[in-house]
């Protein structure tokens, strides 16, 4: 069984910015690898502590046979961490998906190229049951460190028990668990199970609740677990928002830090402030209006405009922003200059000439 090294379980449980990385084609649908290359590399030099590779940002597509790029993202990034000049630790997360035998064969290829946990989706699995997709994180573990995945119904996930939670947070090699439920019942289900749990010390965890960022971030869960009271925190996020204006992520998870030590007045006004801010680009980011259709499209967009993608094309030709998303795109880049990257992204792609 592969674990984590002390210093990136440490790492992990400090809390830290981990994007979704998205997928860089050209015109034709086609990797563009100077692009993907690029794009990770920034990641590196915006001061994220990892980043997740063949997830929902990069498209699911990527497994299609006739595309078959699964292998080849995984391999890309890999290469561009291991040739970085790295100044602390850094986290490299494998998408898996799919079956259990499927996602012991992804967690297989994720080991192959030095991958150190796998992001485990439960999307797609609406016919099997909660047992079934218990045994298949047992069989997961087995092969990597696994990093969970509460995935929101609307995108393919599925509502689980408080239950299957408290029995998921059990499971030996679980170090993680990414909340997108983006219902606050539901994720409060997670957290109570984990702080209910005899590894509520020792699992990580991880917001990728997208529209709730900050909050998520600055909120303490405390339970009666018996007659001791113990309290659990959202450590830091594992978010396709992040993928974009990722210096300002990196900037905004050292000011939720910087307050969990202080607790002054003065800057947990400036989170909460900032934390409706967050959320409004996000929705026109992830267009939740219309089912989330042009989620991947908006992170494009963005990436776009800074020139770090050359279009933002999908795989899928009908994937594209929704109508009046560009709208709301141009409106937050006006609202909100403080939250964007653009000179720091124009800095790095200076520096790469």
């Amino acid at each position: 069984m592969h674990r984590l090294t002390s210093t990136l379980k440490e790492h992990l449980l400090q809390g830290t910015v981990i994007p979704a990385h998205p997928l860089a084609l050209n015109m034709h649908r086609e990797i563009d690898e100077q692009r993907q290359r690029r794009l990770t590399r920034y990641y590196l030099a915006s001061g994220a502590g990892g980043i997740a590779v063949g997830v929902h940002s990069t498209q699911f597509e990527i497994r299609d046979p006739k595309i078959n790029l699964l292998e080849t993202v995984l391999a890309l990034a890999a290469e561009e961490v291991e040739h970085y000049d790295m100044k602390m630790p850094f986290l490299k997360i494998a998408g898996i998906c799919g079956s259990t035998q499927q996602a012991i064969i992804e967690a297989k290829l994720a080991r192959r190229y030095g991958y150190d946990m796998g992001l485990l989706s439960m999307g797609g699995l609406q016919g099997v049951t909660e047992q079934e997709i218990l045994e298949r994180t047992k069989r997961v573990a087995e092969v990597i460190p696994v990093f969970g995945f509460y995935l929101q119904p609307s995108v393919g996930g599925r509502v689980f028990s408080y239950d299957f939670w408290t029995k998921f947070a059990e499971i030996e090699n679980v170090e993680a668990i990414k909340c997108a439920s983006f219902n606050r019942y539901q994720t409060l289900d997670v957290m109570r199970a984990v702080a209910n749990s005899s590894r509520s010390k020792e699992i990580a965890m991880y917001t990728g609740n997208d529209d709730n960022i900050v909050i998520d971030l600055l909120t303490p869960y405390r339970f009666e677990v018996g007659s001791t009271p113990v309290e659990i925190h959202f450590r830091g996020g594992l978010l396709g928002h992040w993928a974009v204006w990722t210096h300002k992520a990196v900037e905004l998870m050292r000011d939720i830090q910087n307050y969990r030590l202080q607790k002054t007045t003065q800057l947990l006004d400036e989170l909460l402030l900032k934390s409706i801010q967050i959320t409004d680009v996000n929705a026109a980011l992830f267009d939740p209006y219309n089912g989330f259709h042009g989620c991947i499209p908006g992170i494009h967009e963005v990436l776009r405009r800074q020139g770090l993608l050359a279009g933002r094309w999908c795989l899928n030709p009908d994937e594209d922003l929704s109508i009046g998303q560009l709208e709301e795109i141009d409106r937050v880049y006006i609202a909100y200059p403080d939250l964007h990257d653009d000179a720091f992204v124009r800095d790095f792609l200076n520096n790469e000439k």
